[in-house]
């Protein structure tokens, strides 16, 4: 029986250099992912060096990110299968080109949804002309625009939960579902409703249970977003320090 591995990368296969704690030796850390300029944004620690040889030795591995193609480029892991990217939005075959079936559905979908996310996205720009800490933009990829995210300059999360209930939340296309929020730590994106990780899980279940017949299915993630993708799968694994894995603390 064929199994495959669902993914995410930020926080679960590596993280910033913060997140990585004190008490490990920094010559213990591999650099995962870098900047543009070359230089290193994130690392594995040796729990997840060791997690990725067990995982790999033993399935077929699938990121499933909110990256885009060009920050997925700059992940220093080899996967070749396929892989999902921009919170769902787009399926790379394992050639790293466009999937054409799931790519033709998103093109039939997004465009009643882009009214509403540019529509947020002015509310959101004004409200950051007032505090230039706050970095909004739109992420496009393929020469389509996605969905959009807001980062703090000094990483405030107050900030961003102040932009969150001032102008996303009661926003009407949030309100209607149009749009939903992703919030942790310094990321908070807005995403139309129609972009999800476990859409484009599903999708892919289905066709390699097409190719190969009864498949074992797992499902690996760190925020609460990662939820519904990894409930599709047959077992879910949690790194212990994240937004998932301090939800176990109060239980």
């Amino acid at each position: 029986m064929q199994s495959f591995i669902f993914i995410d990368l930020d926080d679960t296969l590596f993280q910033s250099l913060r997140k990585c704690g004190q008490s490990i030796d920094p010559r213990m850390l591999k650099p995962r992912a870098y900047l543009r300029d070359g230089s290193v944004i994130s690392y594995a620690t040796p729990k997840q060096q060791r997690l990725w040889q067990w995982l790999s030795g033993g399935g077929r591995m699938i990121p499933v990110t909110a990256r885009n193609f060009d920050a997925f480029s700059r992940v220093d892991l080899p996967f070749t299968e396929e892989a999902v990217l921009n919170h769902g939005a787009v399926i790379l075959d394992k050639n790293r080109r466009l999937d054409p079936e799931w790519q033709s559905r998103m093109a039939d979908m997004l465009p009643p949804y882009h009214r509403d996310l540019l529509d947020l996205w002015e509310q959101v720009q004004c409200h950051a002309r007032h505090e230039p800490a706050l970095k909004p933009r739109l992420i496009e990829d393929f020469g389509v625009t996605w969905y959009g995210v807001v980062k703090h300059a000094a990483a405030d999360e107050d900030a961003l939960d102040k932009l969150l209930n001032a102008v996303i939340r009661p926003h009407e296309a949030v309100l209607s579902g149009r749009l939903y929020y992703h919030f942790n730590g310094n990321n908070l994106a807005v995403i139309p409703d129609v972009i999800g990780k476990a859409n484009a899980v599903s999708f892919l279940k289905e066709r390699y249970a097409r190719l190969h017949g009864p498949i074992l299915t797992i499902g690996m993630g760190d925020s609460k977003t990662d939820i519904p993708f990894m409930s599709l799968c047959d077992y879910a694994m949690i790194p212990k320090t994240s937004q998932l894995g301090g939800l176990f603390h109060h239980v």
